[in-house]
């Protein structure tokens, strides 16, 4: 598992005084980053060297989250494909589940446009992290 937290800020908040619906994509992306470095360790984007592709998100949100109190981002494996592998992500704050979602990235050739399957060391780097439901 990884954590990443985020502190909610001003501008995330909605007009009810709740962390907006559409902040959450960023913040699970943004814990998306050490499962980014598994496959670029500089996270350099340049054409030909990025080799990930986001094929799918959803969300189901389960509570309220406000602005005074941190946000922890929890990301697991769920599921690791040929070339492709799923993440869990959810949103805890002051102890309770808020936010779950889930990510499906494509390990993917963006010069050829098409998948390509996962090597053994970045299949045993993500295995680290697969958690069982």
């Amino acid at each position: 598992m990884f954590v990443t937290t985020v502190a909610p800020r001003f501008g995330d908040i909605d007009g009810l005084g709740h962390v907006n619906n559409t902040v959450l994509p960023g913040w699970f992306e943004e814990a998306r980053n050490p499962i980014f470095r598994m496959f670029s360790p500089t996270l350099d984007l340049t054409l030909g060297k990025w080799n990930l592709i986001m094929a799918r998100i959803d969300f189901d949100f389960l509570g309220e989250m406000f602005f005074d109190g941190d946000v922890e981002i929890r990301t697991y494996v769920q599921k690791i494909g040929n070339s492709s592998f799923t993440l869990l992500h959810e949103a805890w704050q002051r102890g309770e589940l808020r936010t779950r979602g889930t990510a499906v990235l494509v390990h993917y050739d963006f010069i050829n446009k098409k998948s390509i399957p996962l090597t053994g060391t970045i299949r045993e780097a993500l295995s680290e992290h697969l958690i069982t439901e």
